[in-house]
């Protein structure tokens, strides 16, 4: 009696259900941003409240990918894909109905939970569901989501505040996780692992208490002036504390007779694994600060609306996403390689364009050239760099390579945030200085003092400076006016050099792409990979 045919596989149609949760949960990371006066005013909530409402969703998420990438190669991708978008949607229920800001709280906790969860399944399930001629294809279209969610973010945003009320950013995800539940179980396949796992639960520990403490250091650092929070403890103890656990959790990996929460194979054995995440480490680090730095100068040195500045940002997210679609298919047929390392390039040419073009008094349009290389630049790096980092990874060990691969680019990321944070208010701090110093010579002598007394102090606010609430009309009219010039020239000059130092490290990032090694090539049903004639191994040198 012949066996039952499994049903045909439909990777497109897979890819797709997949990319709408994993939208989903990209999208909330940004968009509650433009929600927080809304926050601050119905909960009568205090400006650090709301961003520990924002934090901890990244706190979370950030923590729990190694874990549950590890879940996925256990369970089956698809089951803790389910999984992930169920907790998601329950999640951003409960953050819909939240009477105060512990109840908010607690639900963005949940709702970075599901994120978690149902985020490395996604890249597991590309790296199981395509064979190898198509995945940078596959890779393309996630990239194009990781590049547009973030930006569209707070375009949606704007535009569900503007016309209902702020629990309406989170209830609309509701019918899309609902349908996103419906169709995975119809249409994806169960991707289950054809062997056991066990899950390392000293590993879990180690690191998820690791990455706790070193995420939550570098998130609320800069709030607590990288000083005490709590009697002995303080940002610096958590910071050595969290270095040394994620040590002992990789002395442990190393060591430990079971199956390893981060499979030591995937730095020995891969071809490009241990590259691909050092490239995808240093790109976040010098990447991902510098949205938060063009949306203040759009903001508060230019006087943008933030629905302005979102629309603003919107062509750089659209060629973001049909950059990376492009980028895909050319890394399917030069390899991701070469793809990345342009990429990169050209990401470090953008941002020292923008530079060039950041005055004072530069309008939206005068950034629109640096920003266009960015855009386009941005979808020749996300596509391949995926790609070239999980191209060669066993596909037993999808899940725990893409947990690895995520957290380091999320801790890239964090730790990039906050050194671009200490290198903008910097450079702020010394240029007030000098701008008040210069400006002040315009007023008259009994304003001088003040004028730069309360100018300098807005550097610890990033804020233009509110002159005292004493003074006559004429006079704080006239300390307004200069303060924003003072301000948006200071601010201008703040954000050259933090432009010129992520372009630095981005030209650093694709000159690590020298390390990665040549691609191989595949049959047409790109199950069977061959040697590539050009790399230098024993291999190749058998097959020319």
């Amino acid at each position: 009696m012949p066996a039952p045919k499994s049903p045909p596989q439909r990777p497109w149609l897979t890819l797709t259900i997949l990319c709408v949760g994993f939208f989903m949960a990209l999208l909330d990371g940004s968009i509650v941003n433009i929600a927080v006066p809304s926050l601050i005013t119905d909960f009568h909530a205090s400006y650090d409240e709301v961003l520990w409402i924002i934090d901890a969703y990244m706190l979370v998420f950030s923590t729990l990918l190694i874990t549950t990438g590890k879940l996925g190669d256990i369970f089956g991708y698809r089951r803790l894909f389910l999984i992930g978008v169920s907790v998601f949607t329950m999640a951003s229920i409960l953050c819909g109905i939240s009477g105060s800001p512990e109840q908010l709280l607690a639900a963005r906790a949940l709702q970075g939970t599901g994120a978690a969860i149902l985020f490395p399944q996604v890249i597991s399930s590309i790296l199981v569901t395509f064979p190898p001629p198509m995945r940078g294809r596959a890779f393309g279209v996630f990239g194009a989501i990781a590049g547009f969610a973030p930006i569209i973010g707070p375009i949606i945003g704007g535009f569900v505040l503007a016309h209902l009320t702020w629990r309406c950013i989170f209830l609309i995800n509701v019918p899309i996780g609902a349908t996103t539940l419906m169709l995975a179980r119809v249409f994806i396949p169960d991707a289950h692992p054809r062997r056991v796992h066990k899950l390392d639960l000293t590993g879990v520990a180690l690191v998820t208490t690791g990455l706790s403490c070193l995420v939550f250091a570098l998130i609320e650092g800069q709030r607590y002036n990288w000083g005490s929070i709590c009697g002995p403890i303080n940002i610096t103890s958590l910071i050595t504390t969290g270095v040394l656990l994620i040590l002992l959790f990789v002395i442990w990996q190393r060591v430990q007779r079971g199956e390893p929460l981060m499979p030591w194979e995937l730095f020995t054995s891969e071809r490009n694994f241990p590259s691909g995440n050092w490239i995808g480490f240093v790109f976040q680090f010098g990447m991902i600060g510098i949205s938060l730095v063009l949306v203040l100068y759009l903001q508060l040195a230019r006087g943008y609306s933030p629905l302005q500045t979102g629309l603003f940002l919107l062509p750089n997210a659209v060629l973001t996403a049909a950059g990376s679609a492009f980028a895909g298919r050319l890394s399917d047929r030069i390899g991701g390689r070469r793809v990345l390392m342009a990429g990169l390039t050209a990401l470090a040419l953008g941002l020292i364009v923008l530079a060039l073009t950041t005055r004072a008094d530069s309008s939206a349009w005068h950034l629109l050239p640096g920003l266009l290389i960015i855009g386009l630049a941005s979808g020749a790096t996300f596509a391949p760099l995926q790609q070239v980092t999980m191209e060669h990874v066993d596909t037993r060990l999808a899940g725990a390579a893409s947990g690895v691969a995520n957290t380091t680019r999320q801790i890239g990321g964090v730790i990039g945030t906050a050194a671009i944070g200490v290198l903008l208010s910097s450079r702020l701090n010394a240029a007030l200085h000098h701008e008040a110093t210069r400006q002040a010579k315009d007023l008259p002598p009994n304003l001088r003092t003040q004028f730069i007394k309360t100018t300098t102090a807005a550097s610890h606010q990033v804020s233009p400076p509110t002159p005292p609430s004493d003074l006559p009309p004429a006079e704080a009219s006239l300390l307004t006016d200069i303060g924003h010039k003072t301000f948006a020239a200071a601010y201008a000059t703040a954000m050259q050099a933090t432009l010129l130092t992520s372009a630095a490290i981005l030209a650093t990032a694709a000159l690590f792409c020298l390390t990665l090694k040549a691609p191989t090539k595949t049959n047409s049903q790109g199950d069977r990979p061959t040697p590539d004639p050009d790399d230098g191994t024993p291999e190749a040198a058998e097959s020319r």
